[in-house]
């Protein structure tokens, strides 16, 4: 079968106002980007306007960097998110630098300025299409896709579902309802042609609704925060309230913060291309990381930390065959309206994590098919089984890791194992380079 089939919408094909708002919203529901900030609230001891501020903050990035992208810079359906990959770096410069009120957030906002600033100009300088010409084949490339997915099944399974608040056995339940329901919209969109716009497109708004409404009904959906958050109000927290101090150490450990992030992104855009049946330009890949830089800037004003593409979604377009640019400005549209809508932001938090769970683990699961389904297509050499075959051992030892060895180890090492994608995708561009080349098999 022709894989473009497996599209019911195309990137450049315009969906009703109506539907992609809801749609976007879809998006929007199975993202987890209030769990970075309630993270970094934690590890900060923010208190409850400081906590509100950083998750209006992230809303807000999250939808300006997706309108930027999606409609301006990168032109493809990609949402922008908050990365898990710099939050212990982030708390460790703030308390490193007199703590939350005492100058720490000031001297964190300075580096993250800097680093933005120095993506835009790589953008720029046209530097890296020719980084990616050069290092990432398609066998590098897939192999990354692979690897992101993979990476994302332990979160979807042990954050999300077996280390959960609650019982564990109950949040077993809730996730296998939620898992089970997205299955059964699919094979119901599958089997009946007719209604496949209904339940292959809303089959993860459909999923999420029923989990939470059977979640509701074992009082695990607390209602309380939700009414208790007022309906809107102005972010508080931006780089003006914690002002701009600059610090070397801290702007170094951020740039290398911010290489990291890069090579992540860019296992995202090689799994959008794949799902979309797009090919990546040269030209977008330059502007790909100017607006990945702009986004990281409009994180760094509003007062939250790095937010880069999202994985998750290229999943959901696997899901849901819908990759209509209109829907990501709607979910960008979305997000925004988030970061005003306090009493909206504080609903969708509390969707309790197995109902979230149970999606993510099938998202996960469909971005690494992708990753090997590029890999099937290619004539494989002997050299490439290694190229392909180290970076995913190394992403499930990281998965695996003791927090123990990571907490043992140097603090720049730390980032790094801390970042399965990055270390394989490092581990990839090095192997296909050093590895001599034979017959293909």
């Amino acid at each position: 079968m022709d894989e473009k089939a497996q599209l019911l919408i195309g990137p450049d094909e315009k969906v009703p106002t109506g539907e992609a708002v809801l749609l976007g919203l879809q998006h929007v529901l199975a993202m987890d980007v209030y769990v970075p900030p309630i993270i970094l609230g934690g590890l900060l001891a923010m208190g409850a306007a400081d906590s509100t501020g950083l998750l209006q903050a992230t809303f807000l990035a999250c939808g300006i960097g997706t309108i930027l992208q999606t409609a301006y810079f990168m032109k493809m359906p990609v949402s922008q998110g908050p990365s898990f990959v710099p939050l212990t770096a982030a708390a460790g410069v703030v308390l490193a630098s007199g703590g939350l009120h005492g100058g720490g957030m000031s001297t964190l906002m300075g580096a993250l300025l800097v680093g933005a600033i120095l993506l835009i100009l790589l953008g720029l300088s046209g530097f890296f299409q020719k980084i990616i010409n050069r290092l990432v084949p398609a066998v590098v490339g897939g192999t990354i896709i692979t690897c992101v997915g993979l990476s994302l099944i332990p979160s979807a399974l042990n954050d999300n579902i077996f280390e959960a608040k609650g019982d564990v056995y109950q949040n077993m339940e809730l996730a296998g309802i939620t898992a089970a329901i997205l299955i059964i919209c699919v094979a119901i969109s599958i089997r009946f042609p007719r209604v496949q716009k209904l339940f292959k497109t809303g089959s993860i708004v459909i999923a999420l609704l029923v989990g939470t409404a059977i979640s509701a009904s074992m009082g695990r959906f607390d209602a309380s925060s939700v009414a208790a958050a007022p309906w809107f109000s102005l972010p508080q927290r931006t780089i003006f309230h914690w002002g701009i101090h600059f610090d070397m150490t801290a702007i170094f450990t951020f740039i290398i913060i911010y290489a990291i992030l890069t090579t992540e992104t860019t296992g995202t855009w090689f799994a959008m291309g794949a799902v979309t049946n797009h090919e990546i330009t040269d030209k977008q890949w330059n502007r790909g990381i100017i607006g990945e830089g702009l986004s990281c800037l409009i994180a760094t004003i509003t007062g939250t930390t790095p937010v880069t593409g999202y994985s998750t979604n290229a999943g959901i377009i696997s899901i849901t065959g819908v990759a209509s640019k209109i829907v990501f400005v709607a979910a960008g549209v979305w997000f925004i309206i988030l970061g005003f809508c306090t009493k909206l932001s504080a609903f969708l938090a509390a969707i309790p994590a197995p109902v979230i769970g149970g999606v993510f683990a099938i998202i996960t699961v469909t971005i690494m098919l992708n990753g090997l389904n590029v890999i099937r297509n290619l004539k494989v050499r002997e050299s490439d089984l290694y190229i392909i075959g180290l970076p995913i051992v190394i992403t499930i030892a990281l998965v695996l890791i003791p927090q123990k060895i990571v907490h043992g180890a140097p603090q720049m090492v730390q980032y790094l194992l801390g970042s399965p994608v990055a270390m394989a995708a490092i581990t990839a561009i090095v192997l296909n380079l050093i590895m001599p080349k034979r017959a293909k098999i």
